[in-house]
């Protein structure tokens, strides 16, 4: 009998979407014949079954809650306003039919009936939902004061505070996983809200587990429900945080793997664990990526740039806020050293300059100088063997040479060593040699081979 009682009661999610279907069926066929009410018995007919079915329902919803283990305080509210929503389909069916058992309702004007017939199919649905998916489920994407706004208790969100100066020197939980346990798994695991009666606000709690066990064993990640849930499929229904929830981080994910596995450490400094700073780096402060040289120049010539743009140059600001250009010849692959000139009347402007893919040659390593503020350049996809490339070492603000794709020879890396402010060359698919780096004087880690192999780590196993 428990089995079965089981069985029907599992029935209700399928179920609960019969009558929701049957009402709106009947309330758009209602607004759509509001005038000449031909369609009234087929109308009725809608929400008699509408009825007829959201008994059942609420049936299969009472054997879920009697079988599945909720409080009565969770679904009081969704059960009740489901049997009101039950009783008012049959109303609707008398009151449309003509052949009302209580008189008030011929003087109850049907688009009152139908209004509130669609609030409370929209309440009880809404419910239902906070008793599936966790009260506040529809909020979820919202910030806390739109949450607040509507009632819903939130959790203050702490920021993992980590920077170069105190990153050894934070508590491994209470800086760094505590805050992360916080944001992403309290709100519904907490006193008020204890899913599985789990409760994650506390060291204390956390420890204790919940009704399936403990959530940590110790040293042990991979047999700590904590962790393994983490990084179970999305679609599997032991995932956690659930699917509709935001999802940690590889970073954060690999944090708490970290954390189990040294024991769960309390009081313990990042420092004294001697824990690696590349598991932390993702949390530090973000650097302003101000590559481009610290100095302010005039706005090019209107005139000129057009003129340019009309030679199939695309030319544009980097920002509102600077005068500095990028220019590139992706729409002109018939470029060469000749065409150069037409750039001089913005040559003070131009930090980014794509030439790949064009005809130049060699002869325009020179040419280049003339281009003070140059940053960025991209030879990429031509024949360039890079003889004459020492000319670029009179740019101070060169960073990155894309030469991928080209006949750049490896008797020509040397040079590369003498440019001061040099960051990355990228020699993917060319004839340069790792065997002369050796002339860089210790400069080797400017140069990109390409042909990237990452490692591997534990949450790279999660499917999203």
């Amino acid at each position: 009998m428990d089995i079965l009682k089981q069985f029907l009661g599992r029935l209700h999610p399928l179920l609960v979407h019969l009558p929701i279907g049957f009402i709106i069926l009947g309330l758009l066929l209602q607004l759509y014949d509001r005038r000449k009410h031909s369609y009234n018995k087929v109308v009725a007919f809608v929400f008699l079954w509408a009825g007829i079915v959201s008994i059942f329902t609420c049936v299969s919803g009472y054997l879920q809650y009697l079988g599945e283990g909720y409080s009565f305080d969770t679904v009081k509210w969704h059960l009740w306003l489901g049997i009101a929503t039950t009783i008012f389909c049959f109303l609707m069916y008398s009151r449309i039919s003509g052949k009302p058992f209580l008189a008030f309702l011929k003087r109850f004007p049907i688009v009152l009936s139908s209004t509130l017939l669609f609030v409370l199919i929209s309440f009880t649905g809404h419910l239902g939902g906070d008793i599936t998916h966790g009260k506040g489920y529809l909020l979820e994407p919202f910030p806390n004061s739109v949450k607040s706004f509507f009632g819903y208790e939130t959790f203050e969100e702490k920021t993992i505070a980590l920077t170069e100066e105190n990153w050894e020197t934070s508590l491994f939980y209470e800086d760094v996983i505590q805050p992360l346990i916080n944001n992403k798994c309290v709100s519904c695991h907490n006193p008020k809200k204890a899913k599985g009666e789990l409760m994650l606000h506390s060291l204390e709690e956390m420890l204790k587990g919940g009704e399936s066990g403990e959530v940590i064993v110790k040293n042990k990640p991979e047999e700590s429900p904590l962790y393994s849930r983490l990084i179970l499929p999305k679609d599997d229904e032991d995932h956690m945080p659930p699917q509709e929830k935001t999802q940690l981080t590889k970073d954060e994910i690999t944090l708490i793997k970290t954390w189990i596995s040294y024991g769960n450490p309390f009081n313990e400094t990042i420092g004294e664990l001697a824990l690696n700073k590349e598991l932390f780096l993702s949390f530090f402060p973000q650097k302003e990526n101000n590559i481009y040289p610290d100095t302010i120049v005039v706005t090019a010539p209107t005139d000129s740039i057009t003129l340019i743009k009309k030679f199939g140059i695309h030319v544009q600001q980097i920002s509102n806020a600077s005068n500095f250009l990028s220019v590139s010849c992706i729409n002109k692959p018939s470029f060469g050293d000749n065409d150069f000139e037409m750039l001089s009347p913005i040559k003070e402007q131009i930090v980014v300059l794509d030439l790949g893919g064009t005809q130049i040659t060699d002869a325009i390593f020179e040419k280049l100088t003339s281009l003070p503020h140059l940053t960025i350049l991209r030879l990429d996809n031509t024949t360039l063997s890079g003889n004459g490339i020492a000319f670029l070492a009179q740019l101070k603000h060169l960073k990155s040479i894309n030469l991928t794709h080209t006949n750049f020879e490896s008797s020509f890396i040397s040079p590369l060593g003498k440019f001061k402010t040099l960051q990355k060359v990228y020699l993917h698919n060319t004839e340069a040699s790792k065997n002369e780096e050796q002339r860089l004087n210790g400069k080797q880690t400017i140069l990109d081979y390409g042909n990237y192999e990452l490692p591997k780590i534990a949450a790279d196993s999660i499917i999203y």
